[in-house]
């Protein structure tokens, strides 16, 4: 595999995720899966949901993963500096310029601009998950789990990663969970 195209692939993330993690994620979704086609949507919620349940941020979770199961070793830590010297540089770069300017509404205005592009990005990941669930579960299933989701994560304050650690375990030891997972491959 080309080191300069997992380079560039998540240099663009680097650079293009303004807000973060949750930003950076659409944007690992598209080089990952639709540009250079490292893998299918399925393989990457899967990466997404175990990478949530680990410490550290998730883009470069998720950029050490795909640059390894892409690149190897080096492809990993290409990767990684790929995600994050951006980042680094437009700190050191934004930060000492903006400070003597953070008074000014532009610099207000601007921050607070990219923040309705960054909803959008996740609620189009997030609607993309939910079809993805409603083909796997079927409907009834999926709105159920997003709806214990939102009562656990939102108004209990569980965090998320151990409700995905719960759902792991449970699949791994329910035999009747592991007998639909079966199922459903077989229907593929």
């Amino acid at each position: 595999m080309n080191q300069s195209n997992i380079f560039m692939a998540f240099f663009r993330v680097g650079i293009l995720g303004y807000g973060g993690g949750p930003a950076s994620i659409p944007l690992i979704q598209k080089e990952a899966v639709d540009i250079y086609k490292w893998m299918d949507e399925e393989e990457f919620s899967d990466t997404l949901a175990i990478g949530n349940t680990l410490p550290g941020p998730i883009a470069t979770k998720l950029a050490g993963y795909v640059g390894y199961r892409v690149g190897g070793i080096l492809g990993m830590i290409n990767a990684i500096v790929a995600t994050v010297i951006p980042t680094v540089i437009l700190m050191i770069i934004l930060l000492t310029s903006l400070a003597s300017f953070r008074e000014y509404e532009w610099v207000q205005g601007m921050t607070k601009g990219v923040l309705p592009v960054v909803a959008v990005m996740l609620g189009v990941l997030t609607w993309g998950f939910i079809e993805k669930s409603k083909n796997d579960l079927g409907w009834l299933k999926a709105i159920f789990l997003i709806i214990i989701s939102i009562v656990l994560i939102e108004l209990a304050g569980i965090h998320p990663a151990i409700i995905i650690g719960v759902l792991i375990i449970i699949v791994l030891v329910n035999p009747f969970s592991r007998s639909l997972s079966k199922e459903a491959g077989e229907k593929e």
